[in-house]
């Protein structure tokens, strides 16, 4: 089955968080970028994926494995980790296509969340209670099953993380002071997965200065987003960086309409009024 990137994602927009499968979503996403490539592949890829971590579980069960999250999980590693080879792009996330899930197919590497992604829509297949945990620093995963619960990180081979671990993970990104907390343990929305799926990429092309492009990623987020208000001051901000003032004017006084908090309008209110003033002839 191929798909439209943009009719896909407008479907999304209206759909409820937990219709959301991120997995071709991602795939759309990516096909946003890349006018005229076929994704039916890469849909198919994840088919296979969800389809051979159903066929390993079902193996596992039958060898004796206890039906909890430690087998979902070994299901999960086997044919995600072992088989396909997906892993850590260890030369950090200097290549866009880290970040974009037909890139991470075609390369097998990928950074935390793309490669989370890739479990999560496998997961979510299976009907298992698979959630992603967006930590300081580190994107992770969680299973649940009968009270159990085990967090892993798909981007260091699906190691899991104790509490122990995920302290010192914590202390590394934040600092030796820094302690849990249970935020960190809230899980992230399937539309949420994609909002930062975006904004990784947006974040990427600001660095490279290339404005109109991170406009076009900011667009695409108020397609499947569009009850999302914050992404219209990003919006304001980078038609205001491409000239295109009248836009970004627009973008501003919209956002404006969904702040109430006085204080976080001061900033818009000025930027809005130094554009309003570059439009007088």
């Amino acid at each position: 089955m191929d798909l439209n990137p943009a009719d896909y994602l407008k479907q999304i927009g209206a759909l409820a968080d937990d219709q959301i499968d991120p997995g071709p979503a991602s795939i759309a996403l990516a096909g946003m970028r890349r006018p005229g490539l076929s994704l039916e592949r890469y849909i198919h890829h994840l088919e296979m994926l969800a389809h051979e971590v159903s066929e390993r579980h079902r193996m596992l069960l039958e060898a004796g494995a206890d039906d909890d999250v430690q087998t979902q999980l070994a299901a999960l590693k086997y044919v995600i980790y072992e088989n396909y080879g997906y892993s850590a792009d260890t030369k950090g996330y200097s290549d866009l296509n880290d970040a974009d899930l037909v890139g991470v197919i075609d390369r097998r590497k990928g950074t935390p969340l793309a490669l989370s992604i890739l479990y999560i829509s496998a997961a979510q297949a299976q009907g298992w209670s698979v959630s992603g945990l967006d930590m300081p620093g580190h994107f992770l995963c969680r299973l649940e099953k009968d009270g159990q619960r085990v967090i892993f990180d798909p981007f260091n081979s699906c190691t899991v993380l104790d509490a122990a671990g995920l302290r010192a993970l914590i202390k590394k990104t934040l600092g030796p002071e820094a302690e849990l907390s249970s935020d960190y343990y809230t899980p992230l929305s399937n539309r949420g997965i994609l909002m930062r799926l975006q904004n990784n990429v947006k974040f990427f092309l600001i660095e490279a200065e290339d404005y109109e492009a991170a406009s076009e990623i900011v667009e695409t987020m108020r397609i499947f987003a569009p009850e999302e208000y914050r992404s219209l001051l990003d919006l304001g901000v980078l038609y205001a960086r491409t000239g295109r003032i009248a836009e970004a004017v627009k973008a501003l006084e919209s956002y404006l309409e969904h702040v109430p908090d006085l204080a976080a309008q001061r900033d818009v209110v000025l930027l809005l009024g130094e554009l309003k003033d570059s439009l007088e002839p």
